[in-house]
């Protein structure tokens, strides 16, 4: 039975396309958005979350540890990267949660198990199942098969990505998904490599690609303050997306409400301090796009 690596199984998801969804998150991602929500989807293995406001400084996670990868000291728990194993040793014993397994192997059966609880829902919404990240992509036999059995389940699918995969992966499951939720963070490849690490190139030639042989795609982007909300890269995607005929377009607004997971993973949130645009502004960015044909939705 095929295997994937999962971070979170949502259920009663509103956000990530029509009606009731569970959206499952696979683990791994090959950007690294500056402003990206799931930092702790970025690695395609699983690791440790620690919440040092739940510690209780019982040394439980210490004695527990085969690698001696913790100690205690008056800073609290440090974690020696070089020794940790990410055995889960810790995070069973721990007593109040402080350190959660970020990631873990899943079946293509016991996904299943987890979303056939929610068809009811699914049936009477127009719901279904979205896969999501990280990149799904990044592991395609897994998803391949996941949506394989959603399929002949007769679940509404869709995929939210980034398009940053080898046109052969997607080509391989574009036929499987009902919906594609597609990111477009920056039509400037410089800046565009800037903040995601990554060219735009395949991402928007993946496109091209997509619109030409799938009628269902909603063009999804992330509006930062000060990183792609002017007016010449607004209008270079009104121009893009429209010479593609693609006309449903949300704008995500930005939010900064994910950086204590950077802080609980030892990563450095590169945004901090960054405050999100008021609705005013997320409208006159909503204009820009009209003259292209393109009555864009905020949120969702």
């Amino acid at each position: 039975m095929q295997t994937g690596t999962v971070f979170n199984i949502q259920k009663y998801s509103l956000h990530d396309g029509p009606g009731i969804r569970t959206t499952v998150f696979l683990k791994g991602c090959p950007l690294a958005c500056w402003w990206c929500h799931n930092p702790e989807s970025l690695a395609l293995t699983a690791e440790v979350v620690f919440s040092p406001n739940k510690c209780i400084g019982c040394g439980d996670c210490v004695q527990s540890c085969p690698n001696k990868a913790l100690t205690i000291t008056e800073l609290g728990l440090i974690k020696e990267g070089k020794s940790c194993r990410v055995c889960k040793a810790c995070t069973d014993i721990c007593p109040t949660g402080a350190r959660e397994l970020a990631g873990r192997p899943m079946t293509v059966a016991e996904v299943m198990k987890e979303l056939e609880k929610d068809r009811v829902f699914y049936e009477e919404s127009g719901g279904g199942v979205t896969f999501s990240g990280g990149e799904a992509l990044l592991q395609p036999d897994f998803l391949d098969s996941l949506l394989t059995a959603c399929k002949a389940g007769g679940l509404h699918t869709a995929l939210d990505t980034s398009g940053y995969a080898a046109w052969p992966s997607m080509a391989r499951i574009k036929d499987k998904v009902d919906l594609f939720l597609y990111d477009i963070k920056h039509m400037d490849d410089g800046r565009h490599k800037l903040y995601t690490g990554v060219s735009n190139q395949l991402i928007l030639e993946n496109l091209k690609q997509l619109a030409a042989s799938h009628s269902k795609i909603w063009i999804r982007v992330p509006v930062i303050p000060g990183i792609n909300d002017d007016e010449e890269n607004i209008k270079a995607m009104g121009a893009f997306l429209s010479s593609l005929h693609l006309s449903e377009v949300f704008l995500l607004p930005y939010h900064n409400i994910a950086a204590d997971k950077y802080r609980r993973l030892g990563k450095t949130y590169r945004l901090d301090g960054l405050q999100s645009l008021a609705n005013q502004q997320l409208a006159e960015v909503s204009q820009m796009l009209v003259p292209f044909g393109i009555q864009a939705k905020i949120g969702g």
